[in-house]
C-alpha cells in the first residue's frame, strides 16, 4: 500500500498539482458555507480561494497539508490492511472518508471562529487541539472497524 501511495500520489498526483489545491479549495468553500449558514459573515478571498475570510479579514488559509487527503489515505490503508469482509470495507471506507471530510470542514470553520474571537490561541488549537481531536476520531473509527465490523460471525454448527 505504501508503494501505491508513493508512486500514485507522491510521484504523480502531487507533481500534477491539481488534486491538493482543488481539495483545499473545496474544504475552504464548505467551511465558508457552514459559517454562512450559522450566520457568520464568512467569504472566500477572490484571488486566493483557499483563504477563508470573516468580516472581510483573513481568518484561515487551508493549505495542502491540511486538506485531509493524507488522513483519507491513512484511514483507507488501515481498513484495507486489516482483515474483514470486503463488502463491509466497500461501505465503511467511503463512510469513514465522508466523516473525516466533515470533521475537517468543522475544524476549519472552528479555526476561523477561533481566529475571530480568540486570535492568540489559534496556533495552539491548530497544532494540538484539533490534531488530537481529528486523530482521536480516526482512531475511534479504526477501533469500530477492528472490534465490530471486521469480525465475521462464526457459522453456527449444523446438527
Amino acid at each position: 500500500m505504501y508503494l501505491v501511495w508513493f508512486f500514485g500520489y507522491e510521484q504523480w498526483l502531487r507533481a500534477d498539482n491539481r488534486l491538493d489545491p482543488a481539495l483545499s479549495r473545496n474544504i475552504a468553500q464548505a467551511s465558508t458555507w457552514l459559517l454562512q449558514v450559522l450566520g457568520f459573515p464568512a467569504s472566500l478571498n477572490a484571488s486566493s480561494p483557499q483563504l477563508l475570510l470573516i468580516e472581510q479579514k483573513p481568518a484561515v488559509f487551508v493549505g495542502n497539508p491540511c486538506n485531509g487527503l493524507v488522513l483519507y489515505a491513512l484511514f483507507t490503508g488501515f481498513v484495507l490492511a486489516y482483515p474483514g469482509p470486503i463488502v463491509r470495507k466497500l461501505w465503511f471506507i467511503p463512510t469513514g472518508i465522508v466523516l473525516i471530510y466533515l470533521l475537517n470542514v468543522l475544524r476549519v470553520a472552528a479555526l476561523a471562529l477561533n481566529h475571530l474571537y480568540a486570535h492568540k490561541s489559534v496556533d495552539f488549537n491548530h497544532h494540538y487541539t484539533f490534531t488530537f481531536v481529528v486523530y482521536g476520531c480516526i482512531f475511534l473509527l479504526w477501533m469500530w472497524w477492528a472490534r465490530r465490523l471486521a469480525i465475521v460471525p462464526a457459522p453456527s454448527p449444523a446438527y
